[in-house]
């Protein structure tokens, strides 16, 4: 049995949760040492115990192939150190946890950040505000157990604000937030006060160029992340935060920056139903066949939506191409866990007598 104390308050302004299922996980661990990642590099990754931040190394298994992306920590977790030198045992279970599709053609699962309470889109109010896209990104937010939050920035730029918040209704009615900001000033920053306090933890996703950085260095009050003008042509910008790193507030709180995002690849592991499409499924479900392939079926309520302006085509389609994804990203989550559960049985035969193996002859 552990006798290590609970954490104090160095770790609770790092958004420790004393009832969480970390602490809960503590009583079992051997003598060791608490801390959170604030890094990860593929050297490595940085941690803080709530007083000094320094490199630390990660178990062998890790640098396994075999061992998928969501078996090791990631930033925003909690790890557990030796005691004397500065290397992870394992890492704690996590309340939360931001995933993506990595992209490419393989399927691979990439971790954007762990233990968040809140999660704050950040899009643009220029050429990168996309209805459909914010649309995606509640798709994948919605399983991570965090909050949605959607912040617009550039709201200083945008000639009718509005009339761009009113494409967003449904999002509002899924229960998120939508907040228009200037991220250059701190008074329409503090918009975000009811999620970045004291003990809360934060992560910003968006798109290059959204203001995701110009927010961090809002937030912070001090110039810290590079910053670079867009692109006028399509309101792109270029990387200016190149890795994912942990920063803490002067709310109180932390929060995670997070490199841009080109791809919006679906884990696999989403449920298309809190993707905010309640109007499209509700309509589906008054179809006259419980099959209907919403063609030419008679009795077909989506077309009679479609007919009726009820239902918008591009809705729908975007709808489809989701549902599609959401197939071939599940079936490429499916078959990677198959091979890994060969793997490790082929590593648990491996270094074994054929006795062991097949038994005795």
């Amino acid at each position: 049995m552990n006798s290590t104390p609970m954490p104090s308050n160095p770790l609770s302004a790092l958004g420790w949760q004393a009832d969480g299922p970390a602490a809960q996980a503590l009583a079992d661990l051997p003598p060791g040492r608490l801390a959170r990642v604030i890094e990860q590099h593929r050297s490595g990754y940085r941690v803080t115990d709530g007083v000094n931040e320094f490199p630390v190394q990660s178990p062998t298994e890790w640098a396994r192939r075999s061992v998928l992306a969501d078996e090791r920590a990631a930033v925003g977790d909690w790890v557990w150190l030796e005691p004397i030198r500065d290397h992870i045992v394992r890492w704690l279970p996590r309340h939360s946890l931001l995933s993506r599709g990595a992209a490419g053609e393989h399927y691979k699962l990439q971790l954007i950040a762990a233990n968040i309470d809140a999660v704050l889109v950040v899009v643009g109010l220029d050429g990168d505000f996309n209805p459909r896209r914010l649309e995606r990104y509640l798709l994948l937010t919605r399983g991570s157990g965090a909050v949605t939050v959607f912040v617009l920035t550039k709201a200083d730029q945008c000639s009718d604000v509005e009339a761009q918040l009113a494409q967003l209704d449904g999002l509002r009615e899924q229960g998120c937030p939508v907040l228009a900001l200037n991220a250059k000033d701190p008074a329409s920053a503090a918009l975000l006060a009811a999620w970045t306090g004291p003990g809360s933890s934060v992560v910003l996703v968006g798109s290059s160029g959204a203001g995701k950085s110009t927010l961090t260095n809002c937030l912070l009050g001090v110039e810290r992340q590079k910053t670079a003008e867009v692109r006028s042509t399509d309101s792109r910008g270029r990387h200016t935060t190149t890795y994912r790193s942990l920063i803490g507030l002067p709310s109180g709180g932390c929060l995670i920056d997070t490199p841009g995002m080109r791809e919006l690849k679906l884990t696999g592991e989403e449920d298309l139903a809190e993707g905010g499409f309640d109007d499209v499924e509700a309509v589906m479900g008054q179809c006259r066949f419980s099959d209907c392939a919403h063609a030419s079926e008679p009795g077909c309520a989506v077309l009679a939506a479609l007919e009726s302006g009820a239902l918008t085509a591009l809705r729908l389609a975007h709808y489809f191409k989701l549902q599609g994804e959401l197939a071939e990203a599940a079936g490429g989550l499916a078959a990677q866990r198959a091979r890994r559960a060969v793997e490790k049985v082929g590593n648990r035969n491996f270094g074994k007598r054929p006795t062991e193996k097949y038994g005795k002859r």
